[in-house]
């Protein structure tokens, strides 16, 4: 009984001290939430808000809901640091995913509401007149109907496979002449992902409106027209989420690329963890499916289309509605860098750094491309692990590799959800002669890095950029994140051992400059983060400043909980998951943790550290995750160049200054918009209207 009682303050304890990783990311997408149904975030900006929470819930569900579904039924008891056993967490978050699900829909249907009073109008098919009906039976007879395929349920055909996050029709069916009490026949059909989704509907006569509908809507109308002889007696919505985590075995696989498009497949049948359906689902339907994909304990009831994902290609595809979206914004060519001088004779003298969205990823692109038409460029060695489809990056690798150039690229085929278009570029690079390598058996290779190596006056010069976010064309439009462009020896040196490491069977060598994970990160944050706390007890200025996605290790927490204790003023600027919990006298009362949502993604990961008036900072891939820290391949670089570094301080601190778009986290897990008496600042919306960042942004950490 002791025991028992001892356990279960344990538990209470460790819920006191840390929020749990999941139920944090919860609270983050409710955020993002927010912004859809905030009224003054513009209305097709509302509708992509709505169509980003889908599709992190979608994610998420086949990702971390899966994960703990897999542990109840492997009998896993054991409770995670936050003290949550998988079935007691299981529920909370079912719980919680169905009141988001709940306020995701009744936002739709007011910027469905919305939408209509600005002319955009969806319709059921009962609502369309004579000549509207008429195209659209033409189009569905033309169009859609032949590549339907009905799918009967019955003994002689078992249930197809229903593929993971596609939208079915579950049919209840009676055969003409059939006893109303007679069972009912069962069959489902898929709505073609091929076909646009969004159909627009002929204007009607003297109306200005633009009309819609859903292509399921068409579907259901005429779905009679796929069963001849029975009479459909109820058509609604299913999809089926499955788990979509990949289980490879990379030590025993003798070809990585082969093993995963292997996974791949099997995806397709990976074990269902979510079952949405249409609200009014007929209950014979809803036990069918129920039956088959064993999901008896919770259903998600949608009160509106389901996977609400396609809100975003339908904002983005409307013309002439500038008024309904975020202004534009056209990215700054980085000033340092002049269009059509030579880079490398810049970084010669000096490191740049830039800033995604606000300046352009041509800089980048730029880089490359330079470098694969240099002559003197003898090697050219790059990270991947999420580039976008149109990338002018892999062509430019490509006629490098032709032209006799050394090019390595490490392609991370594990990146979740990139696995096919990483392997369809890393094909493509082997086939120009690239070397292609797919990291270190057991680590993601999750470090953004270029090195050019490049032969002048005699000898070789590297150049390097390290960046905190992708090498992708299409995300650093909508993400913050920043790069550096050096051609400092330290850093360079330190660029060549890393892919030597990556590629080949080189020791693990002391790095001069850059710091990786999995081996030298941790132990060198605890040790910045002990030495705020040393300056700080000796009454040194003792400040840390962290801007990163996630924070969820346990070590790291307590560490800078240590540092709390000690008097460093701590802040944290975490978009997403942090199980960190703020502001607890004796523990966190010297820590302030802020999520920003808005516009742009904040993708950028930077440290931060005082040190005694003589402050350090770092641009990482890093997040303060455990996955970051221990099982990927993770980059920390260091700012050297002074007038650089305060270009990042004052990154910084235009976050921190945010009060428009900043939530604090508070003790109880809760946030709040942070308001004070100052003037409004908005960190992204500021950061756009200076017409030169780097020269106009605040200077001063407080």
């Amino acid at each position: 009984m002791i025991k028992e009682e001892s356990h279960v303050e344990s538990d209470k304890a460790r819920a006191a001290r840390y929020f749990n990783r999941d139920l944090s990311w919860i609270e983050f997408n409710r955020r993002v939430l927010q912004e859809a149904q905030a009224a003054d975030t513009p209305l097709l900006e509302r509708a992509k808000f709505l169509a980003i929470v889908s599709s992190n819930l979608d994610e998420f569900m086949s990702v971390r809901v899966a994960e703990t579904r897999e542990k109840i039924k492997a009998g896993f008891m054991q409770k995670d640091f936050t003290g949550y056993a998988p079935s007691g967490l299981y529920k909370r978050l079912i719980k919680r995913i169905s009141e988001m699900v709940s306020e995701q829909y009744k936002a739709f249907r007011e910027v469905s509401r919305q939408m209509g009073k600005k002319g955009l109008v969806f319709l059921d098919y009962e609502d369309l007149n004579a000549t509207q009906r008429k195209a659209l039976d033409t189009y569905y007879h033309d169009i859609i109907f032949p590549v339907l395929t009905p799918m009967a349920v019955d003994q002689s055909r078992p249930f197809p496979l229903v593929h993971h996050r596609y939208i079915y029709l579950a049919v209840v069916l009676r055969r003409k002449g059939d006893r109303s009490d007679e069972k009912p026949y069962f069959a489902i059909v898929q709505v073609p992902s091929n076909i646009p989704r969004v159909v627009a509907v002929p204007r009607r006569a003297n109306s200005k409106n633009k009309h819609f509908i859903l292509i399921e809507d068409l579907i259901k109308h005429h779905v009679h027209t796929l069963f001849s002889g029975y009479i459909p007696e109820s058509v609604h919505g299913f999809r089926v989420t499955r788990n979509a985590d990949l289980s490879i075995n990379e030590e025993e696989a003798e070809d990585l690329l082969e093993e995963i498009e292997k996974e791949l497949r099997r995806r397709r049948r990976g074990a269902p963890v979510r079952l949405e359906v249409e609200k009014g689902i007929h209950p014979y339907a809803l036990l069918e499916l129920q039956t088959e994909f064993e999901l008896f304990d919770h259903v998600f009831e949608a009160d509106g289309p389901l996977d609400l994902g396609f809100l975003s290609s339908f904002a983005d595809s409307l013309e002439g509605y500038s008024h309904l979206r975020f202004p534009q914004i056209k990215p700054l060519y980085p000033p340092e860098l002049p269009l059509r001088e030579d880079m490398f004779e810049v970084l010669r003298s000096r490191d740049v750094l830039v800033y995604h969205p606000y300046e352009s990823f041509d800089a980048v692109t730029d880089f490359v491309l330079e470098a694969s038409e240099d002559p003197e460029v003898m090697a050219i060695k790059m990270t991947l692990y999420r580039v976008n489809g149109e990338s002018r990056l892999i062509p430019a690798l490509a006629r490098a590799a032709e032209s006799g150039k050394q090019v390595t690229v490490v392609v991370e085929l594990k990146a979740r959800f990139d696995e096919e278009r990483n392997i369809a570029w890393a094909r493509k690079l082997e086939k120009a002669g690239c070397h292609v390598v797919y990291g270190l058996v057991g680590l993601k290779t999750h470090a953004k890095i270029i090195l050019v190596v490049r032969h002048e006056q005699n000898s070789l010069r590297r150049y390097v950029h390290v960046g905190t976010g992708n090498y992708n064309e299409s995300t650093a439009r909508v993400y913050t994140d920043v790069g550096l462009f050096t051609s400092n020896p330290l850093i360079g040196e330190d660029a060549s051992g890393l892919f030597n490491e990556i590629t080949g069977f080189s020791a693990v060598k002391q790095l001069q400059a850059l710091t990786a994970a999995p081996i030298g990160l941790k132990p060198k944050l605890f040790e910045l983060i002990r030495r705020e706390s040393e300056h700080a007890k000796a009454g040194r200025p003792a400040k840390i400043i962290a801007k990163v996605n996630s924070l969820s290790n346990q070590e790291l927490i307590d560490e800078l909980y240590e540092a709390s204790q000690a008097g460093v003023k701590i802040d944290l600027i975490v978009r997403g998951v942090c199980c960190l919990r703020p502001g607890v006298p004796g523990l966190s009362e010297n820590i302030r943790v802020i999520s920003i949502v808005d516009r742009f993604l904040e993708h950028s990961r930077i440290f931060y550290f005082e040190n005694s008036d003589y402050p350090e900072v770092f641009l990482s891939s890093a997040d303060w995750m455990t996955r970051n820290l221990t099982r990927r391949i993770e980059l920390m670089c260091p700012v050297f160049d002074e007038g650089i570094k305060q270009m990042v301080v004052d990154i910084l601190q235009l976050s921190l200054s945010d009060n428009v778009k900043s939530r604090q986290l508070m003790p109880n897990g809760s946030y709040r918009f942070v308001t004070n008496d100052s003037l409004s600042v908005r960190s992204q919306f500021e950061a756009m209207k200076v017409t030169s960042w780097k020269k106009e942004l605040p200077t001063t950490i407080t």
